[in-house]
């Protein structure tokens, strides 16, 4: 199975493909789903000195982890607020600090393992589309306080020197977060993770998985593992052979387009490097990359279809930032599913003995992923207990056939109310 066609596929770097599964094999750890969070785990227990072995169902990083917005920052999908409702403020600390570590394993990885084609650039704005100073000014407080984590304030008349557009209001500056190319970075993790040992087979479905007893089974079409622990690591596009742990999981589709090269005058509209999102339901993110085009991602749907419509949905989105870009055409268009839980939080935990969960890094996961990665290689090493502390977001039922329904009337209501917003701060 080939990647799907996206700006990434289109400048990975050279890479290995890697076999099918054909032969019985026996491994300390298997590990179901080759993304970022299962290369992260594998990468991790190799280093703890464990033997490995992922599973792919179709090619490594081949749905979200390789095909999203290419930001790296702290925080988690779901907000501080609701770490601290579950957890309280000193715990939800400990929870923040888990996933700077997070964005740190990535900026060390980058450099340690000499990534080829990674790109990283330093730096996301995040931006209001309504006029709230009071707002703004107390959450940089807020997260100086209480986290230790400065960001700096930017007001109106600041972000006038930095985007040519009447949208934006207030924002903030993370100078700890960075963008990167995601799909070289999952590509140079399984070099690395072969390279140690680690075996990964592509194209390689699990059909049927036998997790009551303590060696546990492992079968696909053409192969059979047995293990002493499995990580089930599959995300939006997760089997059926992972069960509970399916029925906990809210597939949703999120779009990206990358403009023609658009030349000198994308810098007259966009004076910053940095990655840039604003905070509505359904984000509008976008950078510059190739040093002259606009990469955009934004909208959510519960439809697993690409709308055909995708590039001139997004453009009229572009437009709505900078009509100046009206005439622009679209290069590249694709879609792609994340897997979420209802409390926008990941699943990161011992489920039953020997049987792990590290998935639901929807909307975040170039951080969370893998430091979930990293807490389950110490749980399975037995040289921490830290996964422990998302014993909180424990699994919760998707609501079958109605959850997709309830979490797209969701964020029309959501949109609704982010149009209201915006309209009465003009």
């Amino acid at each position: 199975m080939t990647y799907p066609d996206t700006y990434y596929s289109r400048t990975a770097v050279k890479h290995s493909t890697y076999p099918p599964l054909t032969q019985n094999l026996e491994t300390d750890v298997c590990i179901i789903g080759g993304g970022l969070a299962g290369l992260s785990c594998a990468l991790e227990l190799l280093n703890k000195g464990k033997s490995v072995t992922i599973l792919e169902a179709n090619r490594v990083a081949w749905g979200a982890s390789g095909r999203n917005g290419g930001f790296v920052s702290s925080g988690f999908a779901g907000g501080q607020a609701i770490v601290e409702k579950r957890l309280g403020i000193d715990k939800a600390r400990d929870v923040f600090a888990l996933s700077l570590e997070g964005v740190n394993m990535v900026r060390d990885n980058i450099a340690d393992l000499k990534l080829e084609g990674v790109n990283p650039s330093p730096g996301m704005l995040s931006v209001i589309r309504y006029n709230d100073p009071d707002d703004m000014k107390q959450h940089c407080d807020y997260m100086a306080e209480q986290y230790n984590y400065p960001l700096d304030y930017l007001s109106q008349e600041d972000l006038q020197e930095k985007f040519k557009t009447t949208r934006y209001y207030q924002g903030n500056f993370d100078k700890g977060a960075f963008h990167f190319h995601p799909l070289n970075y999952c590509l140079g993790l399984a070099r690395e993770i072969t390279n140690k040992g680690g075996l990964i087979f592509e194209n390689s479905e699990a059909i049927e998985m036998k997790l009551d007893a303590p060696t546990k089974e492992i079968h696909t079409a053409n192969g059979h593992i047995r293990a002493k622990d499995v990580v089930l690591c599959g995300g939006g596009y997760s089997g059926g052979v992972f069960d509970r742990l399916k029925r906990a999981l809210l597939p949703i589709a999120t779009y990206v387009v990358v403009t023609e090269k658009l030349g000198t005058r994308v810098h007259d509209l966009v004076k910053t490097s940095a990655a840039i999102l604003d905070d509505r339901q359904a984000s509008d993110y976008y950078r510059i990359i190739d040093e002259d085009r606009l990469l955009w991602g934004g909208r959510i749907t519960t439809r697993t279809s690409q709308p055909k419509r995708l590039a001139q949905l997004l453009k009229q989105d572009i437009t709505n930032v900078y009509p100046e870009l009206a005439d622009v055409k679209i290069d590249m268009a694709w879609t792609g599913l994340m897997a979420y839980a209802r409390h926008k939080m990941p699943y990161i935990g011992e489920l039953k003995s020997g049987v792990w969960s590290c998935t639901a890094f929807g909307g975040h996961g170039m951080n969370t992923a893998p430091i979930g990665g990293r807490l389950v290689a110490e749980g399975i090493a037995q040289t921490s207990d830290r996964h422990k502390l998302f014993k909180a977001f424990d699994l919760e039922w998707n609501g079958g056939i109605f959850g997709p329904l309830a979490a797209q009337s969701v964020y029309w209501g959501m949109r609704i109310s982010d149009r209201w917003r915006e309209a009465t701060s003009r």
